[in-house]
């Protein structure tokens, strides 16, 4: 879509609202007079108020939106590119719904964390009540998406009270999977093929994790929770889960942390004996992520493991004993229909894992899905598979403890977090209401420290194995970055410099 701004220079509030309203369109910026179907975005500033104007020129029909804000709430650079970037935004979702375009689920919001926005508002001393009815009209959300933000809310805000200012959070990154799913755009080249470099990753980690430990170590931060995803850490044979565990635990501290989970993802990756290694090294949590727990999806999605394998991993994972669960699904997968779903959910929730996690679809640039085009459920499919999971959860006792949105999720929904007798994982509300830095270690890392004020610093682990371990010294060096990042004065004026996490 072409687009032409005028007083401003507002192009990410722009494209962030053209993807959620058009999510099959690219923005363009020509020059000279506007043309054709289009986007025009104004900003004006008067003595008391600033103005956005959107011309949306569609079919040669014009449609205008229009949104304001104080100039007096305009208080500083920082306040007042917010309140610019939202009007400018604001002005285009209103042209756009007056030319008839559907009103997404999540209204006028574009942000990855709108649980954010609702818990700034129950800070600012607002009840339940009146934050789900600000939340609503401000941002023209659905209201059943405003309830999801109020549930992840109050845990975010709760977790928060439960961290000191030198917690952090550890992610160990281990990129491989015995196939590639069809939606994935993160596992480059499957096991078969890269097996032998299993072992020179591992090395190549075992160096990053000393010189980690021994920055955390130097600036007195305190693991409380730990994370090992990837890819699929279950991949490893057991002797090499053993130790690497072993290796974690004698380089760092883990006397303060409270949660250890393991991904294992893929239940044709599960074995008795590396349940037993994760349990000796005291992981209190895994993941068994069947995604759907129908056949015909499974072979759609790449999958090489059947629902009776899924059956088969979570019962091995009972028996160990001593693991809370968490079974992730997607809805929106190749061949799924909603009744499908619906099937893949009873199922679920007899199995009565700890926690579910629902992932909405997210069609990802290198995915098998893209580059072959397969057909999906239409968005109103997976509007009904959403529905469906939020109401078979909250009867089943569930609560939602985090969430989060992506890039080009079908429908425009999002992933949801689920809980059941206060089982919530620390590091899932940790890294998504950016409560306090995580520092991340192996391929596809992203270390984030938040350095007080709302700001964010991020340092990233090479993507791919090979590119993690012919880059391992660029790595090494880089984790020192933290301690330089670290010792900066943090956030505003008078706050103690060890006072780095979100505040």
């Amino acid at each position: 879509m072409k687009i032409y701004l005028f007083g401003h220079d507002c192009r990410y509030a722009a494209e962030q609202m053209l993807l959620t309203l058009f999510p099959g369109e690219r923005p363009e910026y020509p020059d000279g007079t506007p043309e054709g179907d289009r986007a025009e975005l104004s900003y004006f500033e008067g003595t008391a108020r600033a103005t956005a104007v959107c011309r949306f020129v569609r079919g040669g029909d014009v449609f205008v939106g229009r949104a304001a804000a104080d100039r007096a709430k305009m208080t500083d650079d920082l306040s007042r590119a917010r309140l610019l970037q939202r009007i400018v935004a604001l002005s285009f979702y209103r042209a756009a719904l007056n030319a008839g375009i559907k009103k997404p689920v999540w209204g006028a919001l574009t942000g990855i964390r709108p649980g954010k926005l609702m818990s700034r508002l129950l800070q600012e001393g607002l009840s339940d009540r009146a934050a789900l009815s600000k939340f609503v009209r401000d941002y023209d959300a659905d209201p059943s998406r405003a309830k999801l933000c109020l549930y992840t809310a109050h845990a975010g805000l709760d977790c928060e009270k439960s961290l000191a200012p030198k917690d952090i959070c550890l992610y160990i990154g281990i990129p491989f999977c015995p196939t590639r799913c069809a939606y994935c755009s993160f596992v480059s080249i499957s096991v078969e093929k890269s097996m032998k470099r299993i072992p020179e990753y591992l090395a190549a980690l075992d160096r990053e994790i000393e010189e980690t430990a021994a920055v955390i170590k130097e600036l007195k931060l305190r693991p409380v929770a730990v994370y090992m995803g990837g890819g699929t850490p279950t991949t490893l044979s057991a002797p090499q889960l053993d130790a690497l565990c072993t290796k974690l635990e004698e380089t760092f501290d883990f006397s303060a942390v409270r949660e250890y989970t393991v991904e294992a993802g893929r239940p044709d990756t599960i074995t008795r004996e590396k349940l037993a290694a994760l349990k000796s090294h005291g992981v209190t949590r895994v993941s068994v992520n069947p995604q759907t727990m129908d056949d015909r999806v499974l072979a759609a999605i790449g999958r090489k493991h059947t629902a009776a394998d899924v059956l088969e991993a979570l019962d091995a994972v009972r028996q160990a004993d001593g693991f809370l669960i968490n079974m992730d699904l997607i809805a929106g997968l190749p061949a799924d229909t909603p009744e499908g779903f619906q099937k893949t959910l009873e199922t679920v929730l007899s199995l009565a894992p700890e926690n579910v996690t629902v992932h909405t679809l997210a069609l990802k640039k290198g995915s098998g899905i893209m580059r072959e085009d397969t057909p999906l459920p239409p968005p109103e499919a997976v509007g009904e598979m959403i529905t469906a999971a939020d109401e078979a959860l909250f009867s089943a006792g569930f609560l939602p403890y985090y969430l989060y949105r992506q890039k080009y999720m079908s429908g425009g929904f999002e992933n949801v977090g689920w809980q059941k007798g206060g089982t919530e994982s620390l590091y899932n509300i940790c890294i998504m209401e950016e409560l306090c830095s995580i520092v991340a270690l192996g391929g596809g890392g992203s270390t984030k420290l938040c350095m007080g004020a709302g700001r964010i610093e991020r340092l990233f682990d090479p993507k791919y194995p090979a590119e993690y371990i012919e880059s391992i010294e660029k790595v090494l060096a880089d984790k020192h970055k933290i301690t330089q990042l670290l010792a900066r004065p943090q956030g505003p004026a008078g706050l103690q410099e060890d006072r780095y996490h979100a505040l």
